[in-house]
């Protein structure tokens, strides 16, 4: 298979790090998938770790029920079940019930290659580093083209502006420092959030994508360093339904959700200057459809879409204001372990 050919297993036995790992998995109706990324999880070969499941979904079909019972019955999961679906909110819900010294992620329709939990264990020695980016490989684009393989990114991938048009996780092949990980492949320091007090923002909706860019430029004042590693790869199914999500990416409400978080990212972290720059570039590409987008370019399309960049750049800006009085944590208010006195979005 391409994948061990680009991505070869550590041939050395040495274990870099014994600390103990703690793999959230957030799930969200999903059934058969699920069970093939936990099959995927369980016989991980890194000496110390726990899987942490954070079961959003209402009812599910009896086999997979009877799948996560018998798993946390035989203590090979802690499974959570909570009456909520935001995968911000689980994710901040599952760490404040971990017990690991590195959190790593994952979604719910992945599959991890033996040595994953030690690809990113390993870096955990390194003081100055505090997350770590996994490459991610989809399930329809295993075969490794030369042609798009990518050594060093190019110094605009570490622009806040611009860099989420230049962050390539998928072909490049070179370690190095990196502005953020993706959702479904990264890890962090515990100490991120029980010293620094950083957590997921829940006002990250729908799909929640960019809620992971935000709490990755949030760790930037701490000093350290977000290491992207090649070998800590998995394979991305991509499922188009469920997930760690609430609604589907073919709805109306995510078209504006993605613009909502898209302009929330940009008024949270970045200066003026950079936030009209990301505002400006997240027009050229997303709504007008000019690469790397390549979406249709018909009247129709370009004025439906500039309709919901509109609204969710209104609707960001309510998020915002909103903040003044209400945090908009509204999942971890309703976790009995929050604590009030002790948070930071």
């Amino acid at each position: 298979m391409a994948i061990a050919k680009t991505c070869p297993y550590y041939s050395s036995l040495i274990l870099y790090s014994s600390a103990l790992i703690s793999l959230i998995i957030p799930t969200y109706n999903r059934e058969a998938v699920l069970r093939q990324t936990l099959d995927s999880a369980l016989p991980q070969d890194y000496p110390a770790f726990e899987i942490i499941v954070v079961d959003q979904t209402v009812t599910h079909e009896p086999e997979t029920e009877a799948y996560l019972q018998a798993l946390a019955n035989s203590q090979k999961i802690r499974l959570f079940k909570v009456k909520w679906a935001s995968l911000p909110g689980a994710r901040n819900y599952g760490v404040r019930r971990s017990r690991g010294d590195i959190i790593v992620f994952v979604d719910d329709d992945v599959l991890l290659p033996p040595g994953f939990l030690t690809a990113h264990g390993r870096h955990y020695d390194r003081p100055e580093v505090a997350a770590v980016a996994g490459r991610v490989f989809d399930r329809m684009k295993l075969e490794d083209d030369p042609s798009l393989r990518i050594e060093d990114l190019p110094p605009a991938a570490m622009n806040p502006s611009i860099a989420w048009y230049h962050v390539d996780l998928v072909h490049t092949v070179k370690p190095q420092q990196v502005l953020t990980a993706r959702g479904c492949n990264m890890s962090f320091r515990r100490s991120l959030f029980e010293q620094q007090q950083l957590w997921f923002d829940e006002r990250f909706r729908g799909s929640a994508v960019r809620e992971e860019s935000d709490f990755c430029l949030r760790l930037r004042p701490t000093g350290q360093i977000i290491w992207y590693d090649p070998e800590a790869h998995l394979v991305h199914l991509g499922e188009e339904t469920g997930g760690c999500h609430d609604i589907s990416m073919r709805s109306l409400q995510y078209q504006l959700t993605f613009y909502h978080n898209h302009f929330l990212l940009g008024l949270k972290n970045l200066t003026p200057t950079q936030a009209l720059r990301f505002f400006a570039k997240l027009f050229d590409c997303h709504v007008l459809g000019h690469p790397p987008c390549y979406k249709s370019g018909s009247l129709l399309k370009v004025l439906s879409r500039g309709s919901f960049y509109l609204l969710g750049g209104l609707s960001a800006l309510h998020s915002c204001v909103r903040a003044l009085w209400n945090d908009g944590q509204d999942y971890s208010h309703q976790d009995p372990l929050f604590n009030k006195r002790s948070k930071s979005y």
